[in-house]
């Protein structure tokens, strides 16, 4: 169910039956949740944890550096829960030190840009 044009981490860890569209990229530190299905151009970067049953649409940036001037490079992550929507060109990015150093999206969102 990925797309041979995809690029995927050997550490990344997929449920089987996640589907991963063309020239997607999945970098490494992401989980990604039974059920999940993840179109085209999508930008995964860790550490990001995908819950299950999410849909993620063409173009959408996930994981990456916060957009936050006083971030260093510490680590942080991303959490994203359940029969989550997330559409095109939405950017979710790792959280800072500033706060918990997590950003966390629960589940039954419909998120657009």
């Amino acid at each position: 169910m990925i797309h041979p044009t995809a690029i995927v981490s050997a550490s990344a860890k997929i449920a089987d039956d996640v589907e991963v569209g063309a020239y997607t990229i999945i970098g490494d530190d992401v989980e990604i949740g039974s059920g999940t299905r993840i179109e085209s151009h999508v930008i995964i970067n860790g550490p990001t944890r995908i819950g299950k049953d999410n849909h993620i649409y063409q173009f959408a940036s996930i994981g990456d550096d916060p957009q936050e001037k006083k971030y260093a490079g510490e680590p942080t992550s991303l959490v994203i829960g359940d029969r989550n929507t997330i559409r095109e060109f939405c950017t979710f990015s790792r959280g800072t030190t500033q706060d918990r150093g997590e950003t966390i999206m629960g589940d039954d969102n419909w998120i657009m840009a």
